[in-house]
């Protein structure tokens, strides 16, 4: 079968008012901001405020990517949104922007892939348009992170922002970014690295569990390092091997630690200016991470000069799971 090309039509981002600083944090656990800078490169990050939902993050992110793509709602054929904290189980949070956004009978459906959920919602968004099933796509990644992140553990909570990121994928009118390729895999046997402890129908909350913060998230740094690194390499790779034809003109990874991205460019060899990052100012927002950095580095220029070269988006995350997208600018 002959794919239908489609690239990107639209991106918007949004994050809440609210910042925490290193040195907020520094009141609440015991770290400091010099810390939190050396073994994360990050320097604060947005997080909701009370009355403050996901759903709220993601609306605002998908008006602005309608703007940017001079489109209407009406004219969005599906709705799939990453996250890993909707505003609730039931019913999907992004049926809840279905609404907000004014349409009916557009189907609309949550996934859950953790920090990779951006990228695996790309793949999906890909089957359809690449059949032609449908020529407008909305995908969101999202999380309210502060709201699960256990601020008695300064070696996660120093980590977690919150925000949105959304892209409209078209293959009736794309302005850039044609997806060529896209690769998603997963490894359940390393399930526990990043997890909670309950909170699901396995083990319900109850208040003694609350109290023991068995909402919150548990994460094994150096496993999660060593992992990261490895695959970042792997992903980037792969996808200059299936798009031999063409340079490399940037990649933009998931914001999951600055030595991480370091340490990987390294590896690669690659120029610092290749790699977009903005963790520093926005922390790790697991799968709002990828479609916030997208969106920042198409309005401030960043792709200026990667017309017609390759750009890979790649993420990696709990499950655990990893995947990329790769994009002919």
């Amino acid at each position: 079968m002959t794919r239908v090309p489609f690239g990107i039509r639209g991106t918007g981002s949004f994050v809440p008012e609210g910042v925490l600083t290193n040195d907020d944090l520094s009141k609440i656990v015991d770290t400091s901001d010099e810390w939190i800078v050396k073994r994360t490169g990050i320097r604060q990050r947005h997080v909701v405020r009370e009355g403050e939902t996901t759903s709220m993050l993601c609306i605002e992110a998908a008006k602005r990517a309608l703007v940017d793509a001079d489109m209407d709602a009406s004219e969005i054929d599906l709705i799939v949104l990453a996250t890993v904290t909707p505003d609730q189980h039931v019913p999907a949070t992004s049926c809840i922007i279905q609404h907000e956004l004014g349409l009916t009978n557009v189907p609309a459906f949550d996934m859950q892939a953790g920090c990779t959920g951006f990228v695996y919602g790309t793949s999906v968004a890909a089957q359809y348009l690449w059949t032609g099933t449908y020529k407008n796509v909305l995908v969101i990644g999202a999380e309210s992170l502060s709201r699960i992140a256990d601020y008695t553990d300064r070696g996660s909570s120093i980590l977690f922002g919150d925000g949105a990121g959304a892209v409209i994928y078209s293959s009736s009118a794309p302005r850039c970014g044609e997806v060529r390729s896209c690769s998603i895999e997963a490894d359940g046997g390393g399930y526990d690295v990043m997890h909670q402890r309950a909170g699901g129908a396995k083990i319900p909350l109850t208040h003694e569990l609350l109290d023991d913060y068995a909402d919150k998230l548990v994460i094994h740094g150096r496993q999660v390092y060593q992992f990261a690194v490895r695959k970042f390499v792997e992903l980037v790779q792969r996808e200059q091997e299936t798009n031999s034809d063409l340079e490399l003109g940037g990649i933009v990874p998931h914001q999951m630690n600055q030595r991480i991205i370091e340490a990987a460019r390294d590896r690669m060899d690659l120029p610092e200016e290749s790699i977009f990052v903005n963790i520093d100012r926005m922390g790790n927002t697991s799968a709002a991470s990828v479609p916030l950095a997208l969106d920042e580095a198409r309005r401030t220029g960043w792709f200026d000069g990667a017309d017609g070269k390759l750009v890979v988006l790649c993420s990696f995350g709990a499950g655990l799971t990893w995947g990329s997208v790769g994009m002919k600018w």
